[in-house]
């Protein structure tokens, strides 16, 4: 008797146990944030100067902090763009070669260290472009490796950075920067997708022209 009941106590506990492991197996998982469901840039075909526009209401409020893409009005080197958005937390470059009628890559690297590491790594991922691709784009991609070998490219498009109202309100003002796009407060990396306004793109945010020689 007394060995027929620890039979059904053990078998009572594993039951247990099966049934604690598939409830934690398989419960549901909450959702995270979705992977680039926050767009900072001008929508594909926006008018740029209505893009300009609307990027004062999108700053946070006043002594809050928020994520935001410094958009400059032309290609900056690496020291020239951190001077940019000084006293801010810059946190990405993207980074792109200028080409005349040609279209190029833009090149998304953290700033875990400095501008030039970050180009460094944009500059190694152009040369295994180059490697991987034929024709054309292997033509660019050479191209690009080449430029962003050298500390000098103004290969600096855009810089994510984290700061307060202000400090995101007076980039505005400073050399070279055209457009300042804040996040939403709560938003966080992961959820953002970043697609600056290009220099060349003074209309509209349409694609550029790549009828051009490749030097």
């Amino acid at each position: 008797m007394r060995r027929q009941v620890v039979v059904l106590a053990v078998c009572a506990v594993v039951v247990l146990l099966t049934a604690w492991y598939a409830g934690s197996r398989f419960a549901p998982v909450e959702p995270g944030p979705a992977p680039g469901s926050v767009r900072l840039g001008p929508d594909a075909g926006e008018a740029v100067d209505a893009y300009l526009a609307s990027l004062p209401a999108e700053l946070p409020a006043p002594g809050e902090q928020a994520y935001a893409l410094v958009q400059f009005g032309r290609g900056l080197t690496g020291p020239d763009a951190l001077a940019a958005v000084d006293g801010t937390q810059a946190v990405t470059a993207v980074l792109r070669v200028p080409l005349d009628r040609v279209q190029t890559a833009l090149r998304f690297e953290p700033l875990g260290g400095t501008v030039d590491l970050a180009r460094e790594r944009a500059r190694a991922d152009a040369e295994a472009a180059a490697g991987r691709l034929t024709g054309r784009p292997a033509a660019v991609a050479a191209t690009e490796a080449a430029a962003l070998a050298d500390p000098a490219c103004p290969c600096v498009a855009a810089l994510l950075v984290r700061g307060d109202r202000a400090t995101l309100e007076a980039l505005g003002g400073r050399d070279g920067v055209r457009a300042v796009q804040a996040a939403p407060s709560d938003a966080r990396p992961v959820e953002l997708a970043l697609a600056p306004l290009l220099p060349e793109q003074t209309d509209a945010a349409d694609p550029l022209p790549d009828d051009g020689e490749v030097p």
